[in-house]
């Protein structure tokens, strides 16, 4: 995976213009790690590259978007799933986040806005969970600390009482 600031995009959108139009758009908002693809099929080849995010269309030729979802979730749990679609059906959308999308965007004028939006969520999220690992490391190092301690204390209690006081 790469760096988070940075991360790896996978866009899948069979609409060659749309799909050159999402990857300058990104790229203008300084997203650079971006690989396109006109395919589910194409995209699943490339999986073991584990991006961070997949940005897909919902309606693919071949494979469709839960489809790759499926397959990706399988080989990288921690991808987030973007659809941008035209599908502009709430079941649809539903349907999308029950299966493990991150979020579900209608092609609209606003689409590109929204997914820069989404990503940087995406990012925040990422460093939120990052940060609540390290806090739960040190506490859990605290506890060590302090559970050697106070069997070191106990030891040496135990085995020379006359020698080690406490008061």
């Amino acid at each position: 995976m790469q760096k988070k600031t940075d991360p790896l995009i996978f866009i899948v959108e069979d609409n060659p213009t749309y799909n050159k139009l999402v990857v300058s758009y990104l790229q203008s908002k300084k997203f650079n790690h971006i690989e396109s693809f006109f395919s589910g099929e194409e995209c699943l080849k490339k999986i073991g590259k584990k991006p961070d995010i997949v940005i897909q269309d919902y309606l693919l030729e071949g494979i469709d978007g839960i489809e790759v979802l499926k397959q990706v979730k399988k080989v990288n749990p921690h991808t987030y799933f973007i659809f941008l679609s035209g599908q502009d059906n709430v079941d649809v959308a539903v349907n999308t986040l029950k299966m493990g999308a991150f979020d579900y965007i209608v092609k609209d004028q606003m689409a590109l806005k929204k997914l820069v939006d989404k990503i940087t969520k995406i990012l925040v999220t990422q460093q939120l969970i990052k940060s609540n690992k390290r806090y739960k490391a040190g506490i859990t190092l605290f506890f060590i600390t302090l559970a050697v301690i106070v069997l070191f204390l106990i030891i040496l209690s135990t085995w020379g009482p006359a020698k080690f006081h406490f008061l």
